[in-house]
């Protein structure tokens, strides 16, 4: 604030200094009569006082106020120009995607989908899935979206969901409460040793249960040395059998225990009378039992199957699929539970006992076989 007293002969005169000095919007707070030094205080003229005030803030000269107003637009301009260009990529990132589909498509003849789809379809035969199953789930995408426009975050949204809605009628039960008894099959290589550990650390850490061991893989002493070193990690009782009457005779002995976990033997599952073999010694236990057939995601899809169709003849309750951090492709566990309608109970991801085991369901299916299409 500014106030300061101007002497004039007249107001006019007055109002003119002021308005120079102080600008147009100046405040008279005072005016009166004065009189003007005289010759020994005689003669003097009469003049006019006028005390005046002007506002810092009004004082400032408009040109002077323009950057704050003019910083507020420019904020809101930046803004606009940010949105703009979020927008602008966001339909960059639709373009070449849009393009990577078409080059993928001009090396193919007689696409029954639209590109965008067609991209998807490529991916599920990519993954290993059948190819009656992804053109299924790639058609019934076509058909819930009409003639509604698809972007890349529309066809993730509904592939996602068509993948759910096949797993969900999948079982994925583990071990029943009235169970027994559980056997383990399988062809060698997959981790079936390793599996048994895992899945019976955690019946005894986190389900409260006792455990023994049993081991009929006596064609491989390595295998029998690890479940050894299992057992004795685990402080659990273990036998190991050659015969079906030492399997019965082991299964009494262990008959006060909650579960006994049995080990088959892993051999070539080309080999019919192997799996003769063991269907007539794992099914002489009058125990409730439950029969897991061990894989691996490592496998291609068509041994996948070969192997299923093997050891079907087992009476198969449930899978376990081993390795999942091995690979990137997950079409043979889709696949496989969808079209043979075989539960999953468990999946292994590494070789820490208990921790690198993992309950199934079908929304960690679905994101695990669209990992890389969702990351794409």
């Amino acid at each position: 604030m500014r106030i300061k007293k101007f002497i004039a002969n007249s107001m006019p005169e007055a109002m003119k200094q002021i308005k120079k000095e102080l600008g147009n919007n100046a405040l008279i707070l005072n005016s009166k009569e004065v009189k003007a030094p005289g010759i020994y205080g005689f003669f003097g003229r009469k003049q006019i006082e006028v005390t005046a005030m002007l506002d810092n803030e009004e004082r400032i000269p408009k040109k002077e106020r323009e950057p704050k107003v003019q910083r507020d637009e420019e904020i809101k301009a930046s803004a606009a120009l940010n949105n703009k260009r979020v927008d602008e990529e966001r339909i960059l990132a639709e373009i070449k995607h849009l393009q990577s589909i078409l080059t993928k498509q001009s090396t193919q003849q007689n696409s029954e989908f639209p590109p965008m789809l067609n991209d998807v379809y490529n991916y599920l035969i990519d993954q290993e899935v059948e190819q009656t199953l992804a053109a299924e789930l790639v058609q019934s995408i076509l058909d819930e979206a009409e003639n509604t426009e698809l972007d890349r975050e529309r066809v993730k949204e509904l592939l996602h969901r068509k993948v759910a809605q096949k797993l969900a009628n999948v079982s994925y039960d583990n071990i029943k409460s009235a169970t027994k008894v559980i056997q383990f099959v399988g062809p060698t290589g997959v981790g079936k040793t390793t599996t048994i550990a895992k899945v019976a650390a955690k019946s005894m850490l986190v389900d409260k249960k006792s455990v023994a061991f049993i081991t009929a893989d006596t064609y491989r002493i390595a295998a029998i040395e690890q479940l050894k070193t299992y057992a004795t990690i685990l402080n659990v009782p273990i036998e190991i059998v050659y015969s079906q009457a030492d399997y019965e005779e082991a299964l009494q002995k262990f008959a006060k225990y909650d579960l006994v976990f049995v080990d088959t033997a892993g051999r070539n599952y080309r080999e019919a009378q192997y799996i003769h073999e063991l269907k007539q010694f794992i099914t002489t236990s009058e125990h409730p039992t439950q029969t897991f057939l061990v894989l691996s995601l490592t496998a291609k899809n068509a041994d996948v199957q070969d192997i299923y169709e093997q050891f079907k003849q087992l009476q198969i309750n449930h899978v376990i699929f081993t390795k999942a951090d091995e690979t990137e492709s997950y079409g043979s566990l889709f696949n496989l539970s969808v079209k043979e309608e075989i539960g999953i109970a468990y999946l292994t991801n590494g070789q820490n006992v208990p921790d690198d085991l993992l309950e199934a369901n079908a929304k960690s299916l679905t994101n695990m076989l669209l990992r890389r299409y969702d990351h794409a």
